[in-house]
């Protein structure tokens, strides 16, 4: 925010600027004469004719207050503006498509929990969407009842940190920066890499079940989540041994995993 008051437009949002404006204008007409009212604020970005409408009608009979855009354009300009409690967003848009619409999100620092909601089924696509940031992903078609029990579980998530740098063994975390070393060696961790080892830190010792992974990494239950849980303990061991160190993710046949010291 300006010392005057007013937002920063980036200039990649410029093309977008007076659309935005104008809509933050007519919410804030909208929300006049109930100042006392404070309710939760999506956005949802949907160009399907039919879906759109359908999506805002469903999630104000939740009592969500609700904004429904049609463009990337006009999705990016609008989540720099307004600080959302939760972004629905769709992935195949007509111009700027949902990746890039996260992408540019969460370089901007826009922390508002992303859900994509979209047709694009893949494993590789949900792990493509997770990585750039979205905290879920819900594939097409879906029943609503769905969509409104990951909306809760988002927006209730607690996603602050007790401890600054987790440690086990020689494996730290550091929960400010998100960067994880082993011994001296640094190592990036992709957003939800982090989420899963910081899990698994957060409870050494514990053999998690892919269910409690799930429900705390996702939001998710762990049938649907099975393969993606899979490729994210298979990247996050090669992270950690890299430089030939022990492997300190055991698996628990029939059980789950856990963080312990290797086996001799």
């Amino acid at each position: 925010m300006l010392p005057n008051g007013g937002y920063f437009i980036p200039p990649s949002c410029e093309r977008g600027r007076v659309k935005a404006e104008n809509r933050v204008r007519k919410s804030e007409g909208r929300s006049l004469g109930r100042a006392k009212e404070k309710r939760v604020r999506l956005l949802v970005v949907e160009d399907h004719p039919d879906l759109g409408p359908d999506l805002k009608a469903g999630l104000e009979q939740c009592q969500y207050a609700v904004d429904l855009l049609t463009s990337g354009e006009d999705a990016l300009a609008l989540g720099s503006l307004v600080p959302y409690d939760l972004l629905i967003l769709d992935i195949l848009l007509p111009d700027l498509d949902g990746w890039e619409v996260c992408r540019r999100l969460r370089a901007q620092r826009q922390h508002m929990p992303i859900l994509f909601l979209t047709a694009l089924g893949e494993v590789e696509h949900r792990v493509q969407g997770l990585d750039l940031g979205a905290d879920d992903y819900l594939v097409k078609p879906f029943d609503f009842r769905e969509l409104e029990a990951r909306v809760r579980a988002l927006l209730r998530r607690d996603g602050t940190s007790r401890e600054p740098v987790l440690c086990f063994l020689d494996l730290s975390l550091d929960t400010r920066t998100h960067e994880g070393k082993r011994g001296e060696r640094p190592f990036a961790l992709s957003s939800k890499e982090y989420a899963l080892l910081h899990l698994l830190m957060s409870r050494p010792r514990e053999i998690l079940s892919r269910t409690t992974i799930a429900e705390h990494v996702w939001d998710y239950d762990a049938e649907h989540f099975s393969n993606v849980i899979d490729v994210y303990i298979r990247n996050l061991r090669q992270k950690l041994c890299a430089a030939g160190e022990p492997d300190l993710i055991q698996t628990v046949r029939g059980s789950g995993y856990q963080l312990k010291e290797p086996m001799r």
